[in-house]
């Protein structure tokens, strides 16, 4: 997909100064088939360039009652249909797929600001995936999950398994819902840990809230955010030293920035004084040195 596409599955608007509202669109149960989940991987991939200084991303759906209710059975049934009749050459294509199918979904990680996740309704199989890969993760009181992939004959593929351990607090009952995919209220994912807040309400509410979060996240130096949210993946694929190490190093760099003065001249103002932290460059090529090539436009918001 390219900048020139249209989105047809996922809305995309600025509610809020420096935040961008992702909206699952796909009637009638935001189910992901090929072209929904490369859109989306798309959308997270290239947020600041194409839709500007965006500084912190609410994820939610525009239906309702459902959330997502997990892959599409069409797509999933297509995957039996191979061009070659050789377990071993299916098997590569088939691994091909999965991969890609994992980068996608694996995209709000890649992208440079924090997603916050705001769960209501429906949320089964792939809803786990999606929401795994979240940096923060909101759930309404009305919100159903289930890991739901034992009960469609096949083991969680696309992220579930490799995050639960990272993003849950009892490793015995994320087993339990994984081998038995019965569903659990928002209350039992935040015992869990999975979400870190239950808005009483449904899809209104958890917006609501989710979109001041992202607003007052909004308002911090975008290299003291990006910078956190980098420094908090490398911790969770790394040993304590190494993270130690690598964060030396990265400040080293980013403790240079102007906007460790202006917060801390606000700080001293006890409030009185805003901080207007100039955006990341979304582009380090100088304009000279680009290729002289028609600019392609945005996607509308």
């Amino acid at each position: 997909m390219s900048a020139t596409a249209k989105l047809r599955f996922i809305n995309v608007t600025k509610p809020r100064p420096l935040v961008a509202h992702v909206q699952l669109a796909r009637e009638p149960v935001n189910a992901f088939h090929a072209e929904f989940w490369e859109e989306y991987a798309a959308v997270f991939d290239n947020m600041r360039e194409w839709f500007g200084d965006i500084r912190a991303v609410v994820l939610s759906s525009c239906l309702p009652k459902v959330f997502c209710a997990g892959i599409d059975f069409e797509d999933l049934l297509d995957l039996k249909n191979s061009t070659s009749s050789d377990p071993a050459r299916t098997a590569v294509a088939l691994r091909r797929h999965v991969l890609s199918f994992q980068a996608a979904i694996s995209s709000p990680e890649r992208c440079p600001v924090p997603v916050i996740a705001a769960i209501h309704g429906v949320a089964y199989g792939l809803a786990v995936d999606l929401i795994a890969a979240c940096d923060i993760r909101y759930a309404a009181s009305d919100t159903q999950f289930s890991i739901k992939e034992v009960d469609v004959g096949l083991a969680p593929d696309i992220g579930t398994l490799a995050r639960l351990r990272h993003i849950s607090s009892n490793a015995s009952l994320g087993a339990e819902l994984a081998y038995t995919a019965r569903t659990f209220s928002a209350e039992e994912a935040f015992r869990l840990g999975v979400v870190s807040r239950v808005v009483e309400g449904g899809m209104d509410e958890v917006v609501r809230e989710s979109l001041s979060l992202a607003e007052e996240v909004a308002l911090k130096s975008p290299v003291a955010v990006t910078g956190t949210k980098h420094l908090l993946m490398h911790a969770r694929d790394h040993s304590v030293s190494e993270n130690l190490e690598y964060t030396a190093t990265w400040n080293a760099a980013m403790l240079q920035t102007e906007d460790i003065f202006k917060a801390v001249r606000a700080a001293r103002s006890k409030g009185r004084e805003g901080v207007n932290f100039e955006p990341l460059p979304t582009d380090i090529v100088p304009p000279a040195s680009k290729p002289s090539t028609k600019p392609k436009p945005k996607p509308k918001l």
